[in-house]
């Protein structure tokens, strides 16, 4: 009878997909309703005035006008301390 002896396994190829997580609208940039203004996991960035955040942590806009970016005070945020970067839309005028 042919038999095969036992072999390793490869250590290789199990590396995952990338993500694409990232800003993905930057300061001053125009946006309309429900477009994705930033991907993350966990809590990095803090949705502001007309920003939502989706069970994923994606922040996306709320209305249609300009994307700002601001350095907040420090702040206590899911039990974390630290320094906030918070997300806002401004209304178009």
């Amino acid at each position: 009878m042919a038999h095969t002896k036992a072999l390793g396994s490869t250590k290789l190829g199990r590396d995952s997909e990338a993500k694409r997580l990232g800003v993905k609208k930057n300061h001053g940039e125009p946006v309309k309703p429900g477009q994705i203004l930033l991907r993350q996991r966990g809590t990095r960035y803090i949705p502001g005035d007309n920003v939502l955040r989706a069970g994923d942590d994606t922040l996306y806009s709320k209305i249609e006008g300009v994307v700002q970016y601001s350095k907040g005070k420090k702040t206590r945020f899911n039990s974390k301390i630290r320094y906030a970067t918070w997300v806002k839309v401004l209304p178009k005028s």
